[in-house]
């Protein structure tokens, strides 16, 4: 923690994590680690992968599990309810909170992760919040280690200093904090079922075929009579995003948004807490603006958690925003806005996309591959007739998730102030 640190509260304590209420458990690393062979879709006891880690909490999608038997084997690294899990190679310092609503009853960790435990003096749901802070991240960094695969050895990680109020207001904070949680859990569900209702409508009318007026086309090959089949190259543009210096990067408003990988989450939306500012140069081609169709092209892990995921650009205003090197911008000719994105995420045209990545500990997906795949469009009125049924659900969506990122940036800001004496739990209560 840096020199604000000496701003807290004068009845909270800060301590290195090797003295404080916390025990660091490591996983099982021994003869009898699971082996690829021993993985299977479904089975007893899930094995973490770092996939199964996304925006500080689990997602179980793409899951590995061995059996009962595989797991009796293993000494370490099994899940308690209320611990934490935090990741330490590669994307460093990702957390999930095994909490009593999650209902996988067997889970363990994985070789790059450990499990944090709190004892009597500690607030597993503070624990958690606290953990997955900026003030914390920052740490995470700061005792990280290695270019290409970053890693935080347990005793580097025994080095990192915690702020800990009173058990009581450790519990206070957790309370206020996790409402702001369970907001963006319930608008993210909203979105869900949101997305679900376009997707039935996209497969209804455009994979099973049955679209207005489907009774009296004719289909040949199974194309219908009509629609545009060829290379997407016909249909949309696509433009590369600007490389930059970190020194380019900036705090500063005035600057223009800077749209990177990391900007994207699972719903299709694109998160605004922890947005940068670039202050370097850029052509026209690279600023994009409200409703503009944008894809992630590169990722940090093999997990293939981002590449290919697509998302609208909210609205950043007349100014627009510049997309970094790890995004493109999809340009639709003659096509709607609305209909290339449904296409390009709700086809399955970015899960099928990413396949193409390649690399070791970066993966990248060339930008041209994605012009160069065959598509199937739809006429311009029925394109338009799609649009004007599904743009309602999208704007409910956009809504909902311009809704989370202030929650999401008015969460981040509470733990920080709490912890400067700047607001008090009375005030902190009244913002809800």
């Amino acid at each position: 923690m840096n020199s604000k640190a000496s701003q807290f509260p004068k009845d909270w304590n800060i301590q290195e994590i090797k003295d404080s209420d916390i025990q660091i458990i490591d996983g099982d690393r021994g003869k009898n680690y699971p082996k690829k062979s021993e993985f299977s879709e479904s089975g007893f006891c899930l094995f973490l992968n770092t996939g199964n880690i996304q925006d500080d909490k689990f997602v179980f999608n793409n899951c590995d599990f061995i059996s009962e038997n595989k797991d009796h084997q293993l000494r370490k690294g099994k899940l308690q309810r209320d611990d934490i899990v935090l990741t330490t190679r590669g994307t460093v310092g990702s957390l999930a909170y095994y909490h009593h609503g999650i209902t996988i009853e067997n889970i363990r960790i994985n070789s790059g992760m450990i499990i944090l435990r709190s004892g009597r003096e500690i607030n597993a749901k503070f624990l958690y919040q606290l953990l997955k802070s900026r003030i914390m991240k920052e740490q995470y960094m700061l005792y990280s280690s290695g270019s290409a695969q970053p890693q935080l050895p347990i005793r580097d990680f025994n080095r990192i200093k915690v702020l800990l109020p009173p058990l009581t207001q450790q519990q206070q904070i957790a309370a206020i904090l996790t409402a702001y949680d369970d907001l963006i859990e319930t608008n993210n569900q909203r979105i869900a079922t949101l997305e679900q209702l376009a997707q039935q409508i996209y497969k209804e009318w455009f994979v099973r075929m049955r679209f207005p007026g489907w009774e009296h086309t004719s289909f040949h090959h199974g194309i219908p009579e009509g629609w545009y089949f060829g290379v997407a190259s016909e249909f949309f543009k696509v433009v590369k995003g600007k490389s930059y210096k970190s020194d380019e990067l900036t705090e500063n408003v005035e600057s223009m948004p800077f749209i990177t990988l990391k900007s994207f989450n699972r719903g299709g939306g694109y998160r605004e807490d922890g947005l940068k500012y670039y202050s370097g140069r850029y052509n026209k081609e690279q600023v994009v603006y409200k409703n503009d169709v944008v894809m992630a092209v590169t990722d940090m892990t093999q997990d293939r958690v981002v590449v290919g995921r697509v998302a609208r650009v909210p609205d950043f205003g007349s100014k627009g925003a510049v997309i970094s090197l790890d995004v493109i911008k999809l340009v639709p000719y003659a096509i709607t806005k609305s209909f290339l994105y449904s296409f390009m995420r709700l086809s399955g045209f970015g899960d099928y996309i990413k396949e193409f990545a390649n690399g070791a500990n970066v993966l990248h997906l060339k930008p041209d591959l994605v012009a160069k795949q065959k598509v199937m469009i739809p006429p311009n009125a029925l394109q338009e007739k799609f649009s004007n049924l599904v743009e309602p659900i999208y704007e409910q969506m956009d809504a909902l998730s311009k809704m989370n990122a202030n929650a999401m940036l008015t969460r981040n800001l509470l733990l920080p102030r709490l912890i400067s004496g700047k607001l008090t739990l009375k005030q902190a209560h009244a913002g809800l």
